[in-house]
């Protein structure tokens, strides 16, 4: 299997962010014909066979399987957050999280008070979780949940209504964060 350089670049531009226009003018083909480009490159069948070696290559060297993308995004979409909490409700030390808790969080925000002569009395802890309904919505994607199966003529009132729903259930959630 023979690529030109040109081709070659194409492979090696295509694995960095999977976007074939953007790839095809990182390769040096022309603004104007970068999308045309990007679809023939992406058609041709050594091109294609080049990028999923080099897709398996990488996956070889970095050790990062499918598998262990699902196993993280299903920790973030199944967290739950009272294993934040020990029994009279109190926030667990970050130290004392499990793995599966500590992969949900993103962020954390350590503010010290003090009172009015400056004085330190203690501090505020403000964990910043993972994003779970993107998680769920990834997970639904991975398994084909959200593709609309073909039952023949569809309600477009019942679909809108669907929509609407879960657009207010994921408003009032992130409210509540």
């Amino acid at each position: 299997m023979t690529l030109t350089p040109k081709q070659k670049r194409f492979v090696a531009e295509y694995l960095v962010d999977l976007n074939a226009t953007a790839a095809a003018k990182r390769a040096g083909y022309s603004e104007k014909t970068a999308c045309e480009q990007a679809a023939r490159l992406l058609a041709n069948v050594k091109v294609q066979t080049a990028v999923q070696e080099a897709k398996q290559a990488r996956q070889e060297r970095t050790e990062i399987t499918q598998d262990m993308v699902l196993r993280e995004t299903a920790k973030l979409a199944f967290f739950d957050i009272r294993k934040m909490f020990d029994k009279d409700g109190k926030p667990l030390d970050i130290s004392e999280l499990d793995a599966d808790t500590a992969a949900a969080l993103v962020g954390l925000d350590v503010q010290d008070i003090a009172d009015n002569d400056g004085d330190y009395v203690g501090f505020v802890k403000k964990y910043k979780m993972a994003d779970k309904l993107k998680a769920l919505e990834l997970l639904g994607k991975h398994l084909g949940t959200w593709e609309p199966k073909d039952d023949g003529p569809k309600d477009e009132v019942e679909e809108d209504d669907l929509s609407r729903s879960l657009r207010e259930l994921g408003e009032e959630l992130e409210s509540d964060v």
